[in-house]
C-alpha cells in the first residue's frame, strides 16, 4: 500500500517546490489585484504591481492581512469570485465580534479535501478504518473538514458531533471505532468519563486520534496516548486558509505544512521583518492556490518556528515546531512573557496531576499577577489537605524555576474546572472586573 497520499508534492525536492510556490504566488497576486479592491488599494499604496513579484523573496514587498481586515470586509468584501461560484461557506465562532468567513469554490473544496487526505493518510488512516468524528458539524471548519478527508480515503465515517460524552463512548464500543477526531482537551474529557464508567479505552479497537483546533503540548499528547491506548496526532489549520489540513504530524511526530497550498513565513512580531529558519516569531501564511478568498501574508498571531529537516517519514515539506502560544494570548507577568502552554508543560511534569488547569490573571499593584488552579488525580485527594498544599508548593516552585515568575498554585476539588467539548478556556482575566 502506498506510503504517501500525494508522493509528488509530499516528497518534492525543495528547489522544485520553491519554483512551484513562486509561480503560484505570482498568479495569486495578479488574481487578487484584478478582482479584490481591498488588495488593489493595498498594493497601490505600497507601489507594488503584480509584475513586480518575480521570486519568493519578493513576498516581503506585499502587504500583511490581519483579522480586523476580514471583519471590516465582512462577509464577502475580500471574496474574489461572485456568489454563484461558491459551493460552501464556513465561518469562525465570532466570539470577539463578527465571524471570519471562509468561502470555497469547487476547486477550493477539492484542494481542501486533498490536504485533509494527506493529513489522515500520514497519520495511518486507511479505507478499512471506522472514524468517529466528534467535532461539531456546523460553520466551524473542523467537522466537515475531517469528513472530506475520510471521504477521499474511503473510510467509514461516524459523524457523532461534539458533546454527549457517554454516547461517544458507547458508540466507540458498539461500532468498533478505530479513529477519533476531536480537540485534545475533549479527548481527555472522554478518557475521564470512560474511567468513571468503568470502560477501559485501551481495550477497544481505537488506535489513532487526530486532534486539533487548539494548541497542546507534547506532555498532553503522551497523556492522551497513555489513557486511551492510541497514537495521538495533530491536525493544524485555520479558517482563514482552509481549515484543518494546513499542517499535520507524521509518523515521526513532526508537523509538516502543506506548503504547496500555503506559503509560511516567520516574522518578528515587533518589526514584522522575516526571521531565519529556526528562529521563533509570528507565523504568517499566504494562500497559493485558493480562488474564492486567498489571503496575502495573513498574520496568524501564532508563535512558533520553521525548520528544514531530513524527516524519518521521507517528507520534504517544511516542519513547524509546536506553537508556543499566540502573540495576542501572551501574558506579561512581572515583566516576564508567559504563554499558557508553558504552565501546562510544568503541570504535566507531575504525575500526580490531571491536565486540567486554568490561569487567573489579576492586578497586583501596577503589575499583572497570576494564580494557577489545577486538578490532581483522584487518588491524590485521599492523602489530605497537607499533601495537596505541599504538591501545590512544589508545582509553584517549578513554575518559578522554569518560567521565572512567582505564581501561587491551588489544587482545586475534583470537577471544579469545566470540562471541554471543544476549545478549552485556559485564562480567566479578572483585570477588567
Amino acid at each position: 500500500m502506498k506510503k504517501y497520499w500525494n508522493e509528488k508534492f509530499e516528497t518534492m525536492p525543495v528547489e522544485q517546490l520553491q519554483e512551484f510556490q513562486a509561480q503560484k504566488l505570482r498568479e495569486t497576486v495578479a488574481w487578487l489585484y484584478e478582482r479584490v479592491p481591498f488588495y488593489k488599494q493595498k498594493l497601490d499604496e505600497k507601489g507594488v504591481k503584480p509584475e513586480d513579484i518575480r521570486t519568493l523573496d519578493d513576498i516581503r514587498h506585499l502587504p500583511f492581512t490581519v483579522k480586523n481586515d476580514l471583519r471590516d470586509n465582512y462577509p464577502f468584501g475580500l471574496c474574489a469570485v461572485p456568489m454563484k461560484d461558491l459551493v460552501r461557506v464556513h465561518a469562525s465562532s465570532g466570539t470577539t465580534g463578527k465571524p471570519i468567513t471562509g468561502p470555497y469554490t469547487a476547486e477550493d473544496k477539492a484542494q481542501w479535501q486533498e490536504c485533509m487526505a494527506r493529513t489522515l493518510w500520514a497519520q495511518g488512516v486507511r479505507p478499512d478504518d471506522i472514524c468517529q468524528n466528534a467535532y461539531g458539524m456546523g460553520l466551524f471548519t473542523g467537522g466537515l473538514g475531517f469528513y472530506l478527508g475520510v471521504e477521499a480515503i474511503g473510510s467509514c465515517l461516524v459523524p457523532t458531533g461534539s458533546g454527549m460524552t457517554e454516547r461517544q463512548i458507547m458508540l466507540m464500543q458498539d461500532f468498533g471505532s478505530t479513529v477519533l477526531f476531536c480537540t485534545p482537551t475533549y479527548a481527555l474529557t472522554i478518557a475521564e468519563k470512560a474511567d468513571q464508567m468503568g470502560v477501559d479505552l485501551r481495550k477497544l479497537p481505537l488506535r489513532v486520534g487526530s486532534f486539533g483546533a487548539e494548541p497542546w503540548t507534547v506532555e498532553m499528547r503522551k497523556e492522551i496516548e497513555e489513557r486511551m491506548g492510541i497514537t495521538a496526532h495533530e491536525a493544524y489549520g485555520l479558517t482563514e486558509m482552509m481549515g484543518p489540513g494546513v499542517g499535520f504530524s507524521c509518523e515521526a511526530y513532526r508537523l509538516h505544512l502543506n506548503e504547496d497550498h500555503v506559503y509560511p513565513e516567520i516574522v518578528d512580531p515587533t518589526t514584522l521583518e522575516p526571521v531565519p529558519l529556526g528562529e521563533k516569531g509570528e507565523l504568517v501564511f499566504t494562500a497559493l492556490q485558493r480562488r474564492a478568498m486567498p489571503l496575502l501574508r495573513y498574520r496568524t498571531r501564532d508563535i512558533t518556528s520553521l525548520r528544514r529537516v531530513e524527516c524519518d517519514c521521507g517528507r520534504t515539506l517544511v516542519v513547524m515546531d509546536k506553537i508556543l502560544g499566540r502573540s495576542d494570548d501572551m501574558l506579561i507577568i512581572s515583566g516576564v512573557n508567559v504563554f499558557p502552554s508553558q504552565v501546562e508543560s510544568v503541570i504535566m511534569e507531575f504525575e500526580e496531576m490531571e491536565p486540567l488547569y486554568q490561569i487567573r490573571v489579576f492586578k497586583k499593584g501596577h503589575l499583572d499577577g497570576m494564580k494557577v488552579e489545577a486538578e490532581a488525580k483522584p487518588a491524590v485527594y485521599a492523602q489530605g489537605k497537607e499533601a495537596l498544599e505541599e504538591l501545590a508548593r512544589r508545582i509553584s516552585a517549578r513554575i518559578h524555576a522554569v518560567i521565572g515568575i512567582h505564581a501561587p498554585v491551588e489544587i482545586v476539588p475534583q470537577g471544579s474546572i469545566a470540562r471541554s467539548e471543544g476549545k478549552a478556556k485556559r485564562v480567566i482575566d479578572e483585570r477588567k472586573k
